[in-house]
């Protein structure tokens, strides 16, 4: 009888979903090239994936994770704390830090694990998140579980946050302002300079979500640079998943706080360690970024290409939303883009608020400007028969 009770349960939000056209399936795509995957017995040009520089098959890349592996296998076995970590995490980690101008870093198993991890191994139910209401659902996530007192501010608005801070700060001893760099479904830049302003003004702590513009924005160092210089920003995390080409997430900060989240992450802790092939791959991403100008500039390059031939404002990074406001809308526009040759992904609720959903065209330096022309054509004839 539960099991039948279970299956009805499921059944009748499946049929919700599917009524409301937000049921989702998982469909086989292989990459044929950095840009090019073969689906439905079909190849098309992606501009789907995050892999914004083709690191995930760059050939030094690849060629660091076999010798990594071939070295010392495919798993690290349990957790670092329980095996002791590979010699490559130390590697990784002075890395990051080096690369991002901090004292030290702490790798994660993923970007979703690292959020989740962060922020509530700092605060507490006694302290106060704000919190921008677009960021990424693993930020609310980690806020969700540290049990502190959350409040949202209005998207991109610093004066949304100062008066949420001002209004709330005197009551709680410890204060967390969470935004992204770079927003993944928009693809615009968070006003950090501001927010950083005002975390100095009320003794709060900044705690941004690199993810989409390491590697992408700032010459590949990321949006916690700001028309060069950088900014003091004490929590700059971020993925390897996406431009560095490989897999985890990491935090760069101070020695202490490095040590402190060691200590105290339960999603570093509690989770087995990423396989030595992975560090490697990304050790030689982070490599790749820090010295290839030519390389980290053309994903920016690409989606300016490309907004600016459909009429679109430029963009601020390699992520350009075509907002279609529903499920329905989005989901042909995606089914037609297909029909031509092309994969930009339909982006619906929950995802994305109510009212906005839209395809989402990520840029890579590995699209030529004949793609991007090519889904730019296609792209306006779709629009025009909606």
């Amino acid at each position: 009888m539960t099991v039948d009770s279970l299956n009805r349960f499921a059944a009748q939000k499946l049929e919700q979903l599917t009524a409301t056209s937000l049921h989702r399936k998982l469909v086989p795509t292989r990459a044929l090239t950095a840009g090019v995957v073969h689906r439905d017995d079909r190849e098309l040009v992606s501009f789907a994936s995050n892999d914004y520089l083709g690191l995930c098959r760059h050939r030094e890349t690849t060629a660091a994770n076999l010798a990594a592996t071939r070295a010392a296998g495919t798993g690290s076995g349990a957790s670092r704390h329980v095996t002791g970590e590979h010699p490559l995490y130390g590697k990784l980690e002075r890395a990051l830090a080096a690369f991002k101008g901090t004292e030290d870093a702490v790798v994660f198993g993923s970007g979703y694990l690292a959020n989740i991890g962060i922020v509530p191994a700092l605060i507490g139910r006694d302290d106060l998140i704000v919190i921008d209401e677009l960021c990424h659902s693993c930020l609310y996530a980690g806020a969700t579980l540290a049990r502190a007192k959350v409040v949202t501010f209005e998207h991109n608005d610093a004066s949304s946050a100062a008066a949420l801070i001002d209004r709330h700060r005197a009551n709680h001893p410890r204060c967390l302002i969470l935004t992204e760099g770079v927003f993944s479904m928009d693809g615009d830049r968070a006003p950090l300079r501001d927010l950083l302003d005002i975390a100095a003004r009320t003794d709060a702590w900044l705690m941004v979500d690199d993810a989409h513009g390491v590697g992408v924005v700032e010459n590949g160092r990321g949006s916690v640079i700001d028309n060069g210089r950088p900014l003091a920003i004490p929590l700059q995390m971020g993925t390897l998943s996406k431009a560095v080409g490989a897999y985890g997430g990491y935090l760069c900060t101070s020695r202490d706080v490095a040590d402190l989240i060691r200590n105290r992450a339960r999603s570093l802790i509690y989770t087995t360690a990423l396989p030595p092939g992975v560090l490697a791959a990304a050790l030689k991403g982070i490599e790749i970024i820090a010295s290839d100008a030519e390389l980290v500039a053309k994903p920016l390059e690409n989606a300016q290409r490309f907004a600016a031939l459909c009429a679109l404002p430029p963009p601020q990074s390699a992520i350009v939303p075509i907002l279609l406001e529903t499920p329905e809308r989005a989901l042909e526009a995606s089914r037609q883009l297909e029909q031509q040759g092309y994969l930009a992904v339909a982006i619906r609720p929950p995802t994305v608020p109510e009212g906005t959903a839209r395809l989402r065209c990520a840029f890579s330096a590995t699209h030529t400007l004949e793609q991007v022309e090519g889904l730019a054509a296609a792209m306006t004839q779709v629009l025009a028969t909606l």
